[in-house]
């Protein structure tokens, strides 16, 4: 009756990941269909474009005279860049607000409403872009999309209720694959449906505010509408009414300080370690189709294709290392190797002037991101009561998106104004901070 009952039990289980797995390759599809388009649609907006917006460029003309200043050899572009930027750290800012909100309301009801709300909240973000002709609808729909979008936490918080504590990065590891498959088709997507402009197609749709971004916006819409009905008729509610707690008044004040004064220790440092790695990874991030077109000549196609293969690589890594490795070798020691592979990576991004060694670096970054972000938020799991998983999760998840908020344009700038390689020594040592901080971190119990 035991064997029984454990197979029972796992195959829930299963179902359950599949359902979360779908659910965020489908989430962030939806969200990353835009960053082909920034650039497209900064000349829509702007005040000689056919959305045109004054203040828009009352507000762009600072980026515009600082590119102009920078000595950048195309100073539109960079400026679309900086614009692109300034619009992901709306939504990262919004997510780092909201995540320990959505974690924490998941312990006290459940994680299945929780996913219901904010997926519905996503999908209007999406009806706000398909109408959005001017640029403050645009900006509308980025914030209500920001706001939903901290529901990673909630999905994070699932797995971990759905796995047993020493299958926990296995897990979540799931959750990293969602990720690369989702970051690598959600851009190709975008880029290809750019091409369909409905209000060429059908002029008349121009009167209730359809813009040539509205294809994008649409198949996010679809995406999002299957992935609430998946929800709805499938998902399993992880956290029992016996498991969920209560408010808990000490917690309230601003995110920020919350990631900082966390009541368990470990939990902390895990925070600070994922902070810190998580600044110079996203400024990397940001600035590394700049380093490929300065060194190498890179077409946007093949920039396209730099993140297609760390992508894959990112997939290989948490399917296959991450799921076989975190229990017999630990999730600390696989979190320092991570963090190790990224101070490497660093080095031979700054140092890389032919092709083989900018792809093997890109190789150890991939690497690096792979085995820290699985292994690191399973640690704070870990850390963890059951009745607590939503809540210190979302501060961790909180304590990534303050960094894709701070990080791409500080790298920016660090970038543009003391050069590439500069940049990227720089990188390396940021990444020896939280490298030093996680050989602290104390063993998880998983007993």
């Amino acid at each position: 009756m035991s064997d029984t009952t454990d197979t029972i039990t796992n195959i829930k289980s299963h179902s359950r990941l599949g359902i979360i797995f779908l659910t965020l390759f489908l989430d962030l599809v939806g969200f990353s269909i835009i960053f082909p388009l920034f650039p497209a649609m900064l000349e829509y907006y702007l005040p000689n474009g056919d959305g045109g917006s004054t203040l828009l460029g009352l507000l762009i003309a600072p980026l515009a005279g600082w590119a102009e200043s920078s000595g950048a050899t195309n100073p539109r572009f960079m400026t679309a860049v900086l614009f692109g930027g300034i619009l992901g750290s709306l939504y990262s800012i919004l997510q780092f607000i909201c995540a320990p909100l959505w974690g924490a309301y998941s312990d006290r009801v459940g994680r299945r409403k929780v996913l219901l709300i904010t997926i519905s909240g996503l999908a209007l973000s999406y009806i706000a872009w398909f109408f959005a002709a001017s640029f403050w609808m645009l900006v509308l729909a980025r914030v209500l999309g920001g706001v939903m979008g901290g529901n990673l936490s909630v999905a994070t918080a699932a797995v971990a209720d759905s796995t047993t504590r020493e299958k926990r990065s296995s897990g979540l590891a799931i959750i990293g694959i969602a990720f690369g498959l989702g970051f690598i088709v959600g851009p190709a997507v975008g880029g290809l449906l750019a091409k369909i402009d409905l209000s060429v197609i059908a002029p008349a749709l121009k009167a209730f505010g359809v813009n040539p971004f509205s294809m994008p916006a649409l198949v996010s819409l679809i995406l999002t509408t299957i992935n609430l009905i998946w929800v709805y008729r499938l998902f399993e509610e992880t956290l029992p009414a016996e498991k969920r707690g209560e408010p808990n008044p000490g917690r309230k004040g601003i995110a920020v300080f919350r990631i900082f004064k966390c009541s368990d220790p470990a939990t902390r440092r895990t925070n600070l370690v994922y902070l810190v790695y998580m600044l110079a990874f996203s400024g990397m991030e940001f600035t590394l189709t700049f380093l490929a077109s300065e060194r190498f000549d890179f077409t946007p196609a093949q920039n396209g294709g730099i993140f297609v293969f760390i992508g894959l690589i990112l997939v290989l890594v948490q399917g296959g290392i991450v799921r076989r490795l975190a229990y017999p070798v630990g999730e600390k020691r696989l979190a320092i190797a991570g963090l190790a592979f990224g101070v490497a990576a660093f080095i031979a991004l700054a140092m890389a002037l032919q092709l083989d060694l900018f792809f093997g670096a890109l190789t150890l970054m991939a690497f690096s991101i792979g085995l820290a972000s699985p292994t690191l938020s399973a640690l704070v799991s870990l850390y963890s009561s059951e009745s607590d998983q939503g809540t210190n999760l979302g501060i961790f998840r909180s304590a990534g998106s303050l960094a894709r908020a701070i990080g791409p344009l500080t790298a920016a700038l660090v970038y543009f104004i003391y050069g590439s390689q500069s940049a990227y020594l720089f990188g390396a040592l940021v990444v020896i901070i939280p490298l030093v901080l996680a050989l602290k971190l104390p063993k998880p119990v998983k007993g």
